[in-house]
């Protein structure tokens, strides 16, 4: 049975089989958890093989590359969270960089996900409450994937790094 949860903490550090990388479009390495993650996995590796995507993809595409160091994880899946600051009504580009991530993780036979707030830190843009925002864009793609795909187990942990993310995304996912 597939399974949602919140989880305070980072993403990067979750055993799971999947890492999600909030991506810029051009899948270089940047700040917050994509400078995070890029360290963790080995900032060469990881950009070789980012390189051999042909970019800049768009808001809400998903890619993947091997983990390569990172010990808890066997692969990374890039999503292109919409920048809200440029885009500011991008709330369809951020459903589908979710939803896409999790149609790569099952396209790749992977089960278990850990996903940061994408596009809720310098990407919020002037949104009144990114986390609360991005939260909600993960449980509505959750849903659907599991509507669309009941028979494909998936374990998704949404990972909210501040206790300010945490109270704000635990609106969302508990509907409140």
């Amino acid at each position: 049975m597939s399974k949602f949860e919140l989880i305070k903490g980072s993403c990067a550090d979750q055993t799971v089989d999947v890492v999600v990388n909030a991506a810029n479009s051009g899948l270089w390495a940047g700040g917050g958890i994509c400078g995070v993650i890029f360290e963790k996995a080995g900032m060469k590796a990881l950009t070789d093989a980012c390189s051999k995507y042909k970019t800049p993809l768009k808001d809400g595409d998903a890619v993947i590359t091997p983990a390569f160091n990172m010990k808890n994880t066997k692969a990374i899946i890039h999503a292109v969270g919409p920048n809200f600051g440029v885009t500011p009504t991008a709330f369809k580009e951020l459903f589908n960089a979710y939803y896409n991530s999790l149609v790569v993780l099952m396209e790749n036979g992977y089960h278990s996900i850990s996903f940061p707030l994408i596009s809720s830190g310098i990407f919020g843009g002037n949104l009144p409450d990114p986390a609360g925002e991005s939260a909600k864009q993960c449980v509505r793609a959750y849903k659907k994937f599991v509507s669309d795909h009941p028979e494909y187990e998936i374990d998704v942990k949404l990972c909210a790094f501040t206790a300010s993310e945490v109270s704000r995304a635990e609106k969302e996912v508990n509907g409140k």
